[in-house]
């Protein structure tokens, strides 16, 4: 029984499920928005979200912590969406289902970033 046991696996070991993150994350943040597995999406949301957050304080330490994941390109990507977010408390990503994809009928949906337009 899976209780309590979070995340998904993907039918892949540890670091095989670390590396398909990121390479997604990578292709998030240079697209904007991106067509996945509806699995894949939910699985990226928090890491992505998290990515972002660090990066509205762009500390030495954040900076850092953003390139152990990306190259410098994609880490200066993701200061500058950042900036873009700075009243947004979180919720900068937003996926919408589209329906089963037709050779595995596998759910999809597309996964995008958050226009800000919090009015307070």
């Amino acid at each position: 029984m899976r209780h309590l046991k979070a995340g998904r696996k993907f039918g892949r070991v540890r670091n095989q499920r670390k590396a398909l993150l990121k390479s997604l994350a990578t292709a998030f943040f240079t697209r904007k928005k991106m067509k996945t597995t509806e699995a894949k999406a939910k699985e990226l949301r928090p890491f992505v979200e998290k990515c972002i957050t660090r990066a509205k304080r762009p500390t030495l330490a954040n900076q850092r912590m953003l390139l152990e994941h990306f190259s410098k390109p994609v880490v200066a990507q993701i200061l500058a969406e950042a900036q873009k977010h700075l009243n947004r408390p979180g919720g900068y990503t937003r996926i919408t289902k589209i329906g089963a994809r037709t050779s595995d009928s596998a759910r999809m949906a597309f996964i995008e970033m958050v226009e800000d337009s919090i009015s307070h």
